[in-house]
C-alpha cells in the first residue's frame, strides 16, 4: 500500500489499487477504476453489472434455476422449499403449491437476521459473558480444592509409611539380643486397631453438557458436589416459588422456568378433513398441517380448512403413519410393502425397506434422523440416518422386551432426546434415554391396574412435557419428562382423540377418530 495512505482506511480499485474508484461490479462485488472497467468486462465467463460506486448493492442477485439454467428464480415454492423460475411454473410441477415472491423471503429473513443479531448482541452475549466471567474464579476454587485433596493424600501416605516403618522396626527388635532396646518397647497395637483398613478419596468429576443455541447462556456443565446457578429474574423467582423445582432428567440441559398449563384448555380451530377412521397429523408449519387416514391420500390443509395439496402413496396403499422432516419433507409408512417413503415435491422416494421387519410408527428427530417402530417376531425402535441404521433399541437391562408385540405403537422424541413410545397393547408409555436405557413406564395417574390406559397417539412440546391421547375416554394425558402426571385435557368438546402433534408455539393439534376433524387446542396460559 502507498505509504501516504497507510494510516487511512481508503477504498481502492481491486485490480490496480487506484484510490477512490468511481465504479464497482455489483455482481462480482469488486471496486473498479475507469481504466479497469474494460478489463473486468472482458471476462465473459461470468455475468457482470458495472454501476457507479454510490449505487453498489442495488442489484438483486437472484439465484440461478437448477433445472432451467441460466434462468433466474424470482419465486419460491413454499411446499418444495426451493426457488423456482418462470419455466418451473409453466411446467406444471408446482400447480397446487403456494408460491411466494422471493424478495418477500429476502426481506423477511433479513429482518429476522437483524432481530437475531440484536438479541445476540444485547441479551445472549452479555449473559454468556457474565456467566463466563465467573469461570476463572470457579476454576481457581476447583484448583484450590484439588490442592487440598492432594495434601490430604500426601499426609495419609506419610502416615501409612510411618506405620510401615514401625512394623519393620518391630521386626528388628524381635531379631536383636539388645536387652535395653527390647525392655523399652511399649505396645501400640490398641491404637493401630482403630485405623481403617483402607482409605479412599473421591475426586470431583466434570460432566459436560451438549450446547443448545436456544439456551446457550444457561449451559456451562456441572461439577459433582458443586452447584452452578445463575441469578433468577424477579419473574423467574416468582414462577419457581409458585411451581416448585421439577426433577431434571440425567444429563439434560437446564431449561427456562416452566410455563403454567391452562386450567381450561380450549379449542381455537376446527378443521374437517373428510377421513373417517385411523388417521394422523403432523405440522408442516404453524399454519399448515399434513393429515392421513383411511385411504391412500395424504392432504395438506391450512388453518382455514382449505386443501393446499394432496399426495397419493406410491403403491396405492394406505399410509400407516406420517411425519414431517426438519427439511419440510413428508415421510410416510407403507405397511403393506414394509417401506418408508419420502415425498419431495411431486417425487416419492423409498428411503427404507427391510426384509422380515415391518414399520409401524415413525418420527423425525431434532438431529434430522428418523426413529421407526419395527415389528417382526419382536418389537424394536430403530434410528436411521437417511437409509442407514444407526441404533436399535429392543431390550432392557435385564434382557426383557421393552415393547409389546401388539399393533398401534407410535413414538416421539422429547427435547431431552428421550424416546417416548405409546404402546397401546401394553397399556403404557415407555420412555428410554437416547442411549436406549429405560427411564420409566407410565400407565396412568393411578397404577391400581397394570393396564389402565390405551394410548393411541403421542407427542412432546418445548417444555419437555409428553402428551398422550386416550381415545376411549376422550381425554389427553399431560406428564412431565420424568413421568409425573400433570393434568388431563378433557371436557373441552374433544371426542375420540387419536393423532397428536404440536406447533412451534406449543399449540396442540388433535385428530378425532370418529368425526374426521382436526382440532387445534391451546393448553398453556
Amino acid at each position: 500500500m502507498d505509504p501516504q495512505y497507510s494510516a487511512q482506511d481508503i477504498v481502492r480499485c481491486d485490480l490496480c489499487e487506484t484510490p477512490i474508484p468511481p465504479m464497482c461490479c455489483d455482481i462480482c462485488h469488486i471496486n473498479l477504476c475507469k481504466v479497469c472497467v474494460g478489463e473486468h468486462l472482458s471476462d465473459r465467463s461470468k455475468e457482470h453489472k458495472v454501476v457507479p460506486f454510490e449505487e453498489r448493492g442495488s442489484t438483486i442477485n437472484y439465484p440461478k434455476c437448477e433445472k432451467h439454467s441460466p434462468k433466474i428464480c424470482e419465486l419460491h415454492c413454499k411446499h418444495c422449499n426451493i426457488p423456482i423460475c418462470a419455466s418451473c411454473v409453466s411446467s406444471g410441477d408446482h400447480d397446487q403449491h403456494k408460491k411466494i415472491d422471493i424478495m418477500k423471503i429476502l426481506t423477511r429473513n433479513k429482518e429476522l437476521i437483524e432481530k437475531d443479531l440484536q438479541e445476540l448482541k444485547n441479551f445472549i452475549c452479555p449473559k454468556f459473558q457474565q456467566a463466563s466471567s465467573k469461570v476463572p474464579a470457579q476454576k481457581a476454587g476447583v484448583k484450590q480444592h484439588s490442592l487440598k485433596l492432594t495434601a490430604a493424600l500426601n499426609k495419609q501416605g506419610e502416615a501409612l509409611h510411618k506405620e510401615i516403618n514401625i512394623i519393620l522396626d518391630l521386626q528388628k527388635l524381635l531379631d536383636t539380643d539388645d536387652v535395653c532396646l527390647v525392655t523399652e518397647y511399649t505396645s501400640r497395637n490398641e491404637k493401630f486397631r482403630s485405623l481403617p483398613a483402607q482409605f479412599k478419596v473421591t475426586l470431583p468429576t466434570f460432566s459436560p453438557q451438549e450446547i443448545n443455541r436456544e439456551q446457550l447462556y444457561q449451559q456451562l456443565g456441572s461439577l459433582s458436589q458443586l452447584v452452578i446457578t445463575y441469578p433468577l429474574t424477579d419473574e423467574e423467582a416468582e414462577t419457581t416459588e409458585e411451581h416448585g423445582d421439577l426433577k431434571k432428567s440425567p444429563g439434560v440441559a437446564s431449561s427456562p422456568p416452566a410455563r403454567p398449563l391452562s386450567d381450561k384448555p380450549r379449542i381455537i380451530t376446527d378443521i374437517l378433513t373428510g377421513y373417517s377412521n385411523k388417521y394422523h397429523v403432523s405440522c408442516l408449519s404453524d399454519e399448515e398441517i399434513w393429515t392421513s387416514g383411511d385411504n391412500n391420500i395424504m392432504n395438506l390443509y391450512n388453518l382455514k380448512g382449505e386443501l393446499l395439496n394432496s399426495v397419493q402413496t406410491k403403491s396405492g396403499n394406505m399410509p400407516y403413519d406420517i411425519a414431517v422432516t426438519r427439511s419440510a419433507g413428508l415421510v410416510y409408512i407403507d405397511y403393506d410393502d414394509s417401506s418408508i417413503n419420502l415425498v419431495s415435491g411431486t417425487q416419492i422416494q423409498t428411503l427404507i425397506k427391510q426384509r422380515g421387519w415391518t414399520p409401524h410408527g415413525l418420527c423425525s428427530t431434532s438431529s434430522g434422523d428418523l426413529l421407526v417402530i419395527m415389528r417382526s417376531h419382536d418389537t424394536k425402535v430403530v434410528r436411521y440416518s437417511g437409509s442407514t441404521e444407526k441404533q436399535s433399541i429392543q431390550w432392557d437391562d435385564q434382557g426383557k422386551p421393552l415393547y409389546s408385540f401388539g399393533y398401534h405403537i407410535y413414538l416421539s422424541e422429547n427435547r431431552n432426546l428421550d424416546i417416548c413410545v405409546a404402546d397401546c397393547y401394553a397399556g403404557a408409555v415407555v420412555v428410554v434415554s437416547a442411549t436406549g436405557k429405560l427411564r420409566f413406564r407410565y400407565t396412568g395417574p393411578s397404577c391400581t391396574f397394570p393396564e389402565s390406559i390405551c394410548p393411541l397417539g403421542i407427542t412432546t412440546d418445548s417444555g419437555g412435557n409428553i402428551l398422550i391421547s386416550e381415545c376411549r375416554k376422550n381425554r389427553i394425558h399431560i406428564i412431565d419428562q420424568d413421568g409425573h402426571f400433570l393434568r388431563f385435557i378433557h371436557n373441552c368438546g374433544l371426542r375420540t382423540p387419536r393423532g397428536l402433534c404440536v406447533d412451534s408455539q406449543d399449540n396442540l393439534f388433535v385428530t378425532e377418530r370418529d368425526t374426521g376433524k382436526v382440532k387445534k387446542i391451546m393448553y398453556y396460559r
